[in-house]
């Protein structure tokens, strides 16, 4: 369980929504105060985006399970009131497409969302059956962003996708990868494709990707949508019982989960992070995120020796 400080985040929250003070750990739009949600610019066409997104890996793969379908409802729900446009997902996600699918139309929002999916098969032949039946499951015209997931027959899918995208049928392509798995090869399609984003796993411990991934993405005009935020929680488990340092104060971060979104924002070649959750306490907590200040360089560093230090 992800906490704030000392205490868990649903105790903090309850305990001072009893008070009349849980008012200050939402960001200034929630509030009614004046302040806009951090946007970044898409290289290839100038649009702007909501720099932080939604992931659904794991957290929306919940069947058909009641719960877990009202809790995802929930997340979607808190995401478009808070400012959000981009959900990603994947054909590798279980039910998670059904499940985004259903919240959409539940709550109005398709024409809202900047719809971002992956095919992942090995055969090219069979990704535009799978890009259809993913479509369907969303509810969607057409997606606005199609990824090569982890760069599975690439070659073949990103032919499909330029095709799709020469007949209107698609608005962006990219690939993505995690984990900091085939860099070089990456690196290689980004250099010999046209590509309007890639995805990468980016956050304060692992950060190989700022050597020659994310200047390569800048000289090429290509949008960065950020995976892995947290490592799977694991950077929130591992720091979430000490104090924020003094600094957290400098950047308006309430919590550890703004500290680490801050970080990777902070980045000018970054364009959305997407942290996934199936609660609507820690979705509060990283749309607070896109608020207030961005750590410059000199506070950078120090937030990387301080949380290596931890």
């Amino acid at each position: 369980m992800r906490k704030t400080r000392h205490f868990t985040r649903r105790t903090l929250l309850a305990g001072m929504a009893a008070t009349g003070m849980a008012a200050p750990l939402l960001p200034a739009a929630a509030r009614g105060q004046p302040g806009g949600f951090i946007s970044r610019k898409i290289p290839s066409s100038g649009e702007m985006l909501p720099a932080i997104g939604l992931g659904s890996w794991i957290t929306f793969n919940v069947g058909n399970d009641p719960v877990g379908r009202a809790a995802s409802l929930a997340v979607m729900e808190d995401f478009f009131r808070l400012g959000g446009r981009m959900i990603d997902c994947s054909p590798m996600y279980g039910s998670s497409q059904a499940v985004i699918g259903e919240g959409l139309a539940r709550l109005n929002t398709r024409d809202r969302v900047f719809s971002a999916e992956k095919v992942w098969t090995s055969s090219g032949r069979s990704g535009p059956g799978q890009i259809e039946q993913t479509r369907r499951f969303w509810g969607v015209d057409r997606f606005d962003l199609l990824q090569v997931h982890n760069l599975l027959a690439w070659e073949a899918h990103l032919d499909t996708l330029r095709a799709m995208k020469a007949e209107g049928r698609l608005r962006y392509i990219g690939i993505t990868t995690s984990e900091g798995r085939r860099h070089r090869e990456f690196e290689q399609v980004m250099r010999a494709v046209p590509l309007d984003f890639i995805q990468v796993s980016y956050n304060i411990l692992d950060r190989e990707v700022e050597q020659r991934i994310l200047p390569l993405a800048r000289d090429r005009g290509i949008a960065v949508i950020v995976n892995r935020p947290f490592r799977q929680g694991d950077l929130i488990r591992a720091v979430e019982r000490r104090p924020l340092p003094a600094w957290a104060a400098e950047i308006n971060a309430a919590n550890w989960a703004q500290v680490l979104l801050k970080f990777i924002l902070a980045h000018p070649d970054v364009t959305c992070v997407i942290p996934a959750t199936s609660r609507v306490e820690h979705l509060r907590e990283n749309m607070g995120a896109g608020h207030g200040t961005l750590p410059d360089a000199a506070l950078r560093r120090r937030m990387i020796a301080d949380i290596e230090t931890l």
